[in-house]
């Protein structure tokens, strides 16, 4: 029986949220074939979408026979490589790609991407932000805004601000930025790579595979990882790291309490304690994202402006409320142990901490000294609460079982006191009892606004 070949002009599209669904378009008005195949639910937007432009869908199931007669496939972040129908198509050679490089084909703007373990959404949000306000035609797409392939499909820009998770860079072969900002590794979703963090590292690493001495390639200088992997790889793009402690030449520091941002004697300067966003992790993201700004020769003034005036992020150190002196802090978004250090870092509080979800390989051991110093009970909010009990029943007298964000907001009211904050920094995911990170954080905010 003869081997059926794979039809080059046939595009299979595997998940129809956002992305998916974007590349569909896209590819369909590029004038492929397009068959768009989710094995659950397709929101009723999407279908709205893919109807209007007369995409054959599927939601439920993955059919077979459908899917491995495609040119090329473009998948879902959401979709770990490990899934059968991914095997299936690497066994016939079938090129697999995210959306972000299928994208990539078809649009000359400048992008400047964003990756990290922490502070991508507010850095990629920041430098939009400084993009906008610098009258420039941008898009933001990535893990926040809109699709980047609908954006390239319907209303092209001239540049680009896209947030990359290492889900997305583990799809990208061809695409490059002309500017990427790496801003820190650390132990992250150890359960999609094997729980090695070299694979995690890898991935991350992937944002400066295409890069030339035309681009530039912004870093946190005193990353040990980065650094140490930096050594191992031939660097073409030009190099802007960004300093916390010491001098960069060519790049971003802080020096006697002022953001100091140098590109080839071009310097921007301002006060730490203009910064909109305060905080030693947010001084970084507010380096990088001036050294993206200065790169692209945006004007100070729009620069300095656009860091002093911008809001923060939802779901991220968000302020909730004051109930009878008790400050509620919503950082639904921290979903990484390295996320909660940094938000128990910044607290000036007594805190009650409400932690817990779907554990990605969490090592809980940089934690233990902030929370003995600054953490008075610990509400667990997840199915599976052992580790967290393992990792501080020797630090923490008071850790309580919840099963609801209800039941977690209650019991953080009635132990926490005047004068104290309540800070819900998961350090997991929230797929357990939630829809994502947003509906957790959602459902806090109305659990207090309740009480």
């Amino acid at each position: 029986m003869t081997k059926k070949m794979p039809d080059m002009k046939r595009i299979v599209v595997l998940g129809a949220g956002e992305s998916g669904t974007g590349s569909a378009v896209l590819a369909k008005v590029k004038g492929f074939d397009v068959f768009v195949s989710d094995s659950g639910n397709i929101k009723k937007n999407y279908k709205d979408l893919l109807n209007k432009y007369d995409i054959a869908w599927e939601e439920g199931t993955h059919t077979v026979d459908l899917i491995m007669n495609a040119g090329e496939v473009v998948k879902s972040p959401g979709i770990p490589d490990n899934a059968p129908v991914i095997k299936g198509l690497v066994e016939r050679n079938i090129n697999v790609m995210s959306e972000i490089e299928f994208a990539g084909r078809y649009s000359d703007a400048v992008n400047i991407c964003i990756t990290g373990s922490n502070g991508k959404t507010t850095t990629t949000l920041l430098t939009y932000h400084i993009l906008k306000n610098a009258g420039m035609n941008v898009g933001l797409a990535g893990n926040v805004g809109n699709s980047y392939a609908l954006q390239v499909a319907l209303h092209d820009h001239d540049y680009y601000v896209i947030e990359l998770s290492s889900f997305q860079l583990d799809g990208i072969y061809d695409y490059k930025p002309d500017i990427a900002i790496l801003l820190n590794i650390t132990p992250d979703h150890l359960d999609r790579y094997g729980y090695e963090l070299d694979n995690y590292i890898d991935s991350k690493f992937r944002i400066t595979k295409n890069l030339t001495a035309d681009d530039s390639f912004i870093f946190w200088q005193e990353d040990e990882i980065i650094i140490k992997e930096m050594k191992k790889r031939q660097m073409s793009a030009g190099l802007l790291p960004f300093s916390f402690d010491s001098k960069a030449e060519n790049g971003a520091y802080t020096e006697n309490n002022n953001l100091i941002i140098n590109i080839n004697n071009n310097c921007f300067t301002m006060s730490l304690q203009k910064l909109a966003l305060q905080g030693k992790h947010n001084i970084y993201n507010s380096m990088a994202a001036g050294l993206a700004g200065v790169s692209l020769n945006i004007r100070k003034e729009v620069i300095r402006e656009s860091l002093t005036d911008f809001q923060g992020v939802e779901h991220r150190l968000e302020p909730v409320l004051l109930v009878h002196g008790i400050e509620f802090i919503n950082d639904s978004k921290a979903t990484n142990v390295n996320s909660v250090w940094y938000a128990l870092e910044s607290m000036k509080k007594p805190v009650v901490w409400i932690a817990g979800g779907v554990d990605k390989g969490n090592d809980y051991g940089i934690l233990k000294d902030l929370v003995r110093e600054k953490v008075k009970a610990i509400i667990c909010l997840g199915k599976d609460n052992s580790k967290i009990h393992k990792a501080f029943a020797g630090y923490i007298s008071n850790i309580v079982d919840t099963d609801s964000v209800v039941e977690a907001v209650r019991t953080s009211y009635y132990l926490a006191k005047n004068g104290d904050c309540v800070l819900l920094s998961p350090a997991c995911a929230s797929f357990d009892l939630f829809e994502n990170y947003e509906d957790r954080g959602q459902q806090f905010k109305q659990a207090v606004r309740d009480l």
